[in-house]
């Protein structure tokens, strides 16, 4: 697993819809509890219905980490707004902060909000890629929907993550196939890799044993079994 002193308070995860943002954020926040950190997610994603780390309060509860969600998250209402206390983590000096931010440049537009603020304070920003989602597969694809974010939230990223697995049914060559993928992306655009992630039901697969993974828990279920 990467060093999580790397990182700074407030850590941003920004990436391409369905890269596995959510999931990547609540298995970091679950990691930093259980070193004795105190944590807060912001939930960002005003954009994704399905995939929202406020849907995980419960769970969180039990590791003592505050959620701050969208107004309305979890009802069936169409348009959160975000919530006012988000103004105040940028004062909490003892907590470690996670911006969970919806998809592309549409949920990264939420984020800018606070952009002024974040570049002020300072931040680890996240990019996540995922070989195996449509619209990034390719190094040159991902780094194009980067610019996107970017442009739409005024900040620069710091690391890059390579999130690349089918979940369950990820096997240790599909992990093994895309580093080459991470590692182009990275070089490009001249960022440290942070880590790259592997579902956790790799974690003792002897074919992966000389490779430096952070291995992560499937907590976010896809909605309607697909």
């Amino acid at each position: 697993m990467f060093d999580l002193r790397l990182l700074k308070r407030i850590t941003i995860v920004c990436g391409h819809y369905g890269c596995g943002k959510t999931n990547f954020s609540l298995n970091l926040a679950i990691d930093m509890a259980k070193r004795n950190l105190k944590v807060t997610i912001v939930d960002l994603d005003v954009i994704n219905p399905y995939f929202r780390s406020s849907d995980y309060e419960n769970l969180l509860k039990t590791y003592d980490i505050h959620i701050i969600m969208p107004r309305y998250a979890g009802t069936n209402l169409d348009t959160p707004a975000l919530s006012a206390e988000i103004e105040s983590v940028f004062e909490q000096e003892d907590t470690h902060i996670i911006f969970d931010v919806g998809g592309d440049d549409a949920g990264a537009f939420a984020l800018g909000r606070y952009a002024d603020k974040l570049n002020k304070t300072g931040c680890s920003f996240i990019y996540l890629v995922n070989q195996y989602r449509n619209l990034i597969q390719t190094p040159q694809s991902a780094i194009e929907v980067l610019h996107e974010i970017m442009t739409a939230c005024h900040l620069q990223p710091s690391y890059i993550v390579n999130n690349s697995h089918l979940q369950y049914e990820t096997t240790p060559d599909d992990i093994k196939n895309a580093l080459e993928y991470g590692d182009d992306i990275a070089r490009q655009l001249k960022l440290p890799l942070l880590c790259t992630t592997a579902p956790y039901h790799l974690k003792d697969n002897p074919q992966l044993a000389d490779y430096d993974l952070y291995y992560i828990k499937p907590i976010v279920r896809p909605p309607f079994g697909i």
